[in-house]
């Protein structure tokens, strides 16, 4: 039972890792795409209508790239994750909610990986001028009238962001591993999500 589902994960976690890590990984999908900070939403929209789209669609692009290029590290923080799983903690998984190996990932690599990502993130964000683009976006903007400043760290927001859109791939992972055994090519991987 433990081995087949450490299997099933990694499997799974190397699946979502090497979908973001790509690419458009991020940016090209809707369901993880990071967005213009809602925090500051009003930014965007203002900025738009002054005519300055162009520069609000390329800085969420530096953002998205910057995640696409910070999980890389991913993989390996999941896999030592995962040899390290208990008995219990795969009895757990397998006897709890249909997305018990996803919570149990979050639960044991999220600071991991935000430490990990986070220096990934600020360098590409640094490489592409998205924090050029944003210091001058706000600072733009923060020269309106009648607004209120926005300051937002751009590395730590799209951080949280990109570790929000790396679970939500894994959670789909492990509904397709759970929902459809049969697909899977080992007769371990099979038996413990086939066994209903």
């Amino acid at each position: 039972m433990s081995k087949g589902l450490k299997e099933a994960l990694t499997v799974g976690a190397k699946n979502a890792a090497t979908a973001l890590n790509q690419p458009n990984g991020y940016f090209g999908n809707p369901e993880v795409k990071i967005p213009f900070p809602q925090e500051v939403v009003q930014v965007s929209t203002k900025l738009r209508s002054l005519g300055m789209g162009k520069q609000v669609d390329e800085f969420e692009k530096t953002m998205n790239q910057a995640a696409e290029q910070a999980a890389v590290e991913a993989a390996p923080i999941f896999a030592n994750a995962i040899t390290q799983m208990t008995i219990t903690d795969a009895k757990n998984i397998l006897t709890g909610n249909k997305n018990a190996a996803t919570v149990y990932l979050q639960d044991k690599c999220t600071s991991q990986l935000t430490t990990a990502f986070t220096p990934h993130v600020k360098k590409a964000l640094d490489n592409t001028l998205a924090t050029s683009y944003w210091k001058d976006i706000t600072g733009y903007y923060n020269k309106l009238p009648f607004i209120t400043p926005v300051n937002t760290d751009l590395t730590q927001y799209t951080t949280g962001k990109a570790l929000e859109g790396l679970f939500k791939v894994v959670g789909k992972e492990e509904t397709k591993i759970r929902d459809n055994p049969a697909l899977w090519s080992t007769n371990v991987l099979q038996k413990v999500f086939g066994a209903k």
